[in-house]
């Protein structure tokens, strides 16, 4: 997918376009020449897709390039998207943080809910590839707007696995051509921006997810056996899939490897899925891999939700504040990125309950 290159000071992987280890802030090649920083769509704005939030380095005030890196020292300027949250509904919510290790987040949310139809949508760039923070959010709002935009079309009184599933598709379909247009030079570099995609439409009598790379859906239900809805795209879980155990494979040292991706360089870019029907109220949580490094079978995960639940109750950005932490406690070798939808009866707009605390 793309050459990778291990900083000199701390021995991470670093794409041969980056001027700074992603991990330690190390320079890893001459400075070139300052530009503005831009967002995501190119608009000289502030907000959670821009590269850097200040014109001057705040260590020693030199130029801060658009990678966010000053061009003198190497310090990482504050950026609106360090940390930033969604709430689409009283029960729908998402936080992304950067975590502890990482120098900046690469990965993306964008949350919708049409009726009784949470829209939830996380993408984690590739951290090789220069620029693909800007691509993952580009991703994850086109993503979100397609499956918006689709249920909005085709309301029913029961939703259909099948057209979900279509619009699934269509959304990472939609995700990779923002990938692609992210950056204007993508198609011409040796390693372009690039990142992972998981997206599920839940409603109380369906859930449906579609996937490519190592970002994950999950269902936890109140009652019954947790599942994880998605199959990473990834060395591990081929491994898994050849009989070695979950623990041995996600513990390898190119266990994050992905073979499934959105790009320029993709070998596919159609989202596989799955339906589930939930029997009883639960929760839908989408995230990236900084969270399921921490807890990746899903009975840890619901046990992990449950307490959280009983810490700081049931509201789902409480929630996914609380696992953000929890990850980044662990060690936050990663991005973390948590959404979560409530699914149970009650009526759009009213806050629900959460699963049984321990």
């Amino acid at each position: 997918m793309v050459t990778v290159t291990a900083c000199p000071a701390c021995g991470e992987g670093a794409g041969p376009g980056a001027r700074f280890c992603e991990a330690c802030g190390a320079p890893l090649s001459a400075p070139a020449a300052a530009a503005a920083p831009t967002a995501p769509d190119g608009a000289p704005a502030v907000d959670a897709g821009d590269a850097t939030g200040t014109a001057g380095c705040t260590a020693c005030g030199g130029a801060v390039a658009p990678d966010g890196y000053c061009l003198e020292c190497g310090t990482r300027a504050p950026s609106a998207r360090d940390r930033y949250e969604e709430r689409a509904a009283p029960h729908v919510a998402a936080v992304t943080d950067v975590g502890v290790r990482r120098r900046r987040n690469e990965d993306a949310l964008a949350l919708g809910v049409v009726d009784d139809v949470s829209v939830l949508v996380v993408c984690d760039g590739v951290g090789s590839a220069p620029d693909s923070d800007r691509a993952a959010l580009a991703a994850a709002r086109a993503a979100r707007d397609v499956l918006v935009t689709g249920v909005e079309a085709a309301p029913a009184p029961e939703p259909d696995p099948d057209a979900w599933s279509r619009l699934l598709v269509l959304a990472g379909e939609a995700a990779d051509g923002a990938v692609r247009d992210a950056v204007a030079d993508a198609a011409t570099r040796e390693d372009p921006p690039s990142c992972t995609f998981v997206a599920a439409l839940a409603s109380p009598g369906l859930v449906v997810a579609g996937w490519l790379g190592d970002s994950r859906a999950y269902w936890l239900p109140d009652d019954g056996t947790p599942a994880q809805l998605t199959v990473d795209d990834s060395l591990a879980a081929e491994r898994v899939a050849a009989g070695m155990s979950r623990e041995e494979a996600e513990s390898a040292r190119d266990a994050h490897a992905i073979t499934r991706w959105l790009g320029v360089d993709a070998p596919t870019t159609t989202a596989r899925t799955v339906a589930v029907r939930p029997a009883g109220p639960g929760w839908v949580l989408a995230c990236s891999d900084g969270l399921w490094n921490y807890a990746s079978a899903p009975e840890v995960v619901a046990d992990q939700l449950r307490a959280a639940v009983g810490r700081v109750g049931p509201d789902p950005a409480a929630l996914a504040r609380d696992l953000v932490a929890w990850a980044n406690a662990q060690g936050g070798h990663d991005n973390v990125t948590v959404a979560l939808a409530r699914l149970d009866r009650t009526a759009p707009g009213s806050l629900p309950g959460g699963p049984p605390t321990p």
